[in-house]
């Protein structure tokens, strides 16, 4: 299976609009023929998940049935998408960074489903690899999750090997993820499981069953393109 993750940003005076698109692309989706399984999610504000929003900011991702490639044409984002959900973005000037992906691990279930299929997980990936890490948290487990998830993840961004992260969330508080791009396998490895807070919180919602659902995926990126924030981060490294 094939995956596309797109970020997108709205102008201040779209932002209405920008909540109505997460109900209205809803239709172009579940009629694409291409795409299996989809997710209209919001995102945080510090390149992880946060207790509040990024209004401007939004993410949609697809399971695509057939490779998607880059091409020098204007209109991958109608590849993607199809012509509704492209000629929207396009009309409300957003800004839309897209990575095309491929997942080569997966562990764990996304509502109770194999949404990536059967893959023979590679361990011996070398290169730039994405991470996908995503949890339903059980309500009584949120005031442990946000106290011990949240500090440590913000040390991301400062870990050796980082490029690049966004949270996104299918709803606020209880349904959170955090995809993130490292140099190496072993950048993301070292951050995960050698930061000695990073680990200990690992083992506390193992024993303590915070989540009552859980996935983790690593993606090969196959290519990216447009721009967050004004920059592709990942101009200079493919």
């Amino acid at each position: 299976m094939h995956t596309s993750l797109s970020i997108t940003r709205y102008k201040s005076w779209a932002i209405p609009f920008a909540f109505f698109s997460m109900a209205i692309f809803r239709l172009p989706l579940i009629f694409n023929k291409d795409i299996s399984f989809f997710k209209l999610m919001g995102t945080g504000r510090n390149g992880t998940f946060d207790k509040v929003p990024d209004l401007h900011q939004w993410a949609v991702l697809c399971v695509h049935e057939n490779e998607l490639k880059l091409n020098d044409s204007n209109n991958m984002l109608e590849i993607v998408f199809g012509k509704f959900i492209s000629k929207w973005l396009t009309f409300f000037g957003t800004e839309t960074y897209t990575l095309l992906l491929e997942p080569i691990s997966v562990h764990g279930l996304w509502d109770k489903k194999e949404v990536f299929g059967k893959i023979n997980n590679n361990n011996n990936h070398i290169g730039q690899v994405a991470t996908l890490t995503r949890a339903t948290i059980r309500i009584s487990k949120l005031k442990h999750f946000w106290k011990n998830v949240a500090p440590v993840a913000n040390k991301m961004t400062t870990a050796k090997g980082y490029i690049f992260s966004v949270g996104i969330g299918e709803s606020p508080w209880i349904k959170q993820a955090t995809f993130s791009i490292w140099d190496t396998v072993e950048d993301m490895k070292t951050f995960a499981y050698s930061m000695k807070e990073h680990s200990e919180v690992i083992k506390k919602t193992r024993q303590e069953k915070w989540y009552s659902e859980d996935m983790f995926v690593r993606f090969k990126i196959n290519g990216s393109f447009g721009k967050i924030r004004g920059i592709n981060p990942l101009e200079r490294k493919l």
